[in-house]
């Protein structure tokens, strides 16, 4: 085997261990998702504590990431194809951590949940993080195929999630106008909620990284967003009629 060969060879190597530390802090993530909803569902203190504690395992992912993507920029100065594929991991890890993060405060606010009266818009929660688990699950298999398709279609699916958190809202805060008893179970329910939403946001992330990994360029299509949270006005219920 000539220098050059062994050189390609060990780049490849360098390249496919970068996209297997992807792949499994990926699935460290969709797990930490998934406990972290269960534990609202169930109102699983011992759950969430376990949650909350897995974040640093995380971070260790991320970490060792970053320091193999700059080394293989330093060493390598990779160009086209190559190139993209450090960026993309160094990208789509920092989507993760900050997804695991999103996970960790989904299980905080739980605790508090678990030690209140059960509120009826909770019921919308499981829907919100199962489409996330999807989500996620659908950019990480795209980026292990370098499948486009999937990607994208994963990347719409956002759309939906924002219906349902927009519908959690609304719902939410006319709990918390009806009776101020409802405040505080509901403000930790509209911060989960958000948590998930953001959640879904990096999923979309990852999917653009994915197009632009395989394309070459960016996904120009307007991101769909359909979040009217921002723009819900609730009237205040009328105690005299």
């Amino acid at each position: 085997m000539s220098p050059t060969e062994h050189t390609v060879k060990s780049f490849e190597a360098e390249l496919q261990r970068l996209s297997n530390l992807i792949a499994q802090m990926g699935g460290v993530v969709e797990a930490q998702v998934e406990a972290a909803v269960q534990a609202v569902g169930r109102r699983d203190v011992e759950g969430a504590t376990k949650v909350m504690q897995g974040d640093t395992r995380l971070d260790e992912f991320e970490r060792q990431i970053e320091h193999d993507a700059i080394r293989m920029l330093a060493l390598r100065a990779p160009v086209g194809v190559d190139l993209r594929e450090v960026l993309a991991a160094l990208k789509i890890s920092a989507d993760l951590e900050r997804t695991g993060d999103y996970a960790a405060n989904i299980a905080k606010r739980s605790i508090a949940l678990a030690q209140l009266p059960v509120m009826r818009p909770a019921g919308t929660i499981p829907r919100m993080g199962r489409l996330v688990q999807e989500m996620l699950k659908d950019v990480l298999d795209a980026y292990i195929d370098r499948d486009v398709e999937k990607a994208v279609a994963a990347w719409h699916r956002d759309e939906e999630l924002d219906d349902l958190y927009t519908s959690l809202f609304r719902e939410v805060l006319t709990y918390m106008m009806e009776d101020p008893r409802n405040i505080t179970p509901c403000t930790h329910l509209l911060f989960i909620a958000k948590n998930l939403e953001r959640a879904g946001d990096h999923a979309t992330n990852i999917a653009e990284t994915v197009h632009f990994l395989v394309k070459g360029q960016p996904l120009t299509a307007e991101r769909p967003k359909s979040d009217k949270s921002s723009f819900t006005i609730i009237e205040p219920v009328d105690s005299e009629g």
